[in-house]
């Protein structure tokens, strides 16, 4: 008897495989919908917390030149010192080859320092910048 009782257990599970199967699926697809949810999210977290926008524009007040002079350019002149064995001297010579007249370059080192101490999204997007040089 015992015998007939496992086949018919067997046939019920066979019969309840399908639907326990696409409940599977649905669970496995809902797990994926969540998961990118909580990507999105997280990028969205990350962006504000660079503060940049998608893309890698930079957004916020901290971001906006300083006597005309970029982060952009900030980063290639103080990567460009490298040349002359990281002379701090050499800064305005170096943003003047760029440009750069030499109270907007004191005004706008002075500025971006100030900036980088104070926001970290600013460190991050000037070391990112610099690495990238």
């Amino acid at each position: 008897m015992g015998m007939f009782k496992r086949m018919k257990d067997m046939k019920d599970m066979i019969d309840a495989a399908p639907g326990m199967v696409a409940h599977a699926q649905q669970l496995g697809a809902h797990a994926q919908q969540m998961a990118a949810a909580q990507q999105a999210a997280y990028q969205a977290q990350a962006v504000r917390a660079a503060g940049t926008q998608p893309g890698g524009a930079e957004a916020g007040a901290d971001f906006e030149p300083i006597a005309g002079v970029s982060i952009e350019e900030f980063v290639a002149v103080s990567k460009g010192v490298a040349a002359f064995g990281y002379d701090p001297a050499k800064l305005p010579e170096i943003a003047a080859s760029r440009g750069i007249q030499p109270a907007a370059w004191q005004t706008a080192h002075q500025g971006w320092n100030e900036r980088i101490k104070q926001n970290r999204a600013v460190a991050q997007r000037f070391n990112q910048l610099y690495r990238a040089i």
